[in-house]
C-alpha cells in the first residue's frame, strides 16, 4: 500500500459533519426504548444527594488525628536524625 492510499483512506470528519443522517449511539436507542414503556419521572433541577454522615466523628476530631499523625512523623524524623552518626 503506498503513502497515498493511506491518505485516502483518512475518515473525513467534515464529510461526517455533514451527514443528512446521524444514527443514535447504542445507549440512546436504548433509553428511548426503556422510556417509551416506563418514562422517567420529573427530577429536580440540580437535585444533589444529601449528605452523609457516618460516625460522630466531627471535622475537628478529624483534624486533631491528622495533627497527631504529622507530629508523630516529625518527632519520628527528628529521632531518626538525632540518632544518625554524624
Amino acid at each position: 500500500m503506498s503513502e497515498q492510499d493511506g491518505r485516502d483512506r483518512e475518515f473525513d470528519w467534515r464529510w461526517a459533519a455533514e451527514a443528512a443522517h446521524k444514527e443514535p449511539s447504542a445507549r440512546a436507542r436504548m433509553l428511548a426504548a426503556r422510556w417509551k414503556e416506563n418514562p422517567p419521572g420529573p427530577v429536580p433541577f440540580r437535585a444533589g444527594p444529601e449528605p452523609v454522615r457516618r460516625g460522630r466523628r466531627s471535622s475537628w476530631g478529624s483534624t486533631a488525628v491528622v495533627l497527631g499523625c504529622v507530629a508523630a512523623v516529625v518527632v519520628l524524623l527528628g529521632y531518626i536524625n538525632f540518632r544518625a552518626p554524624h
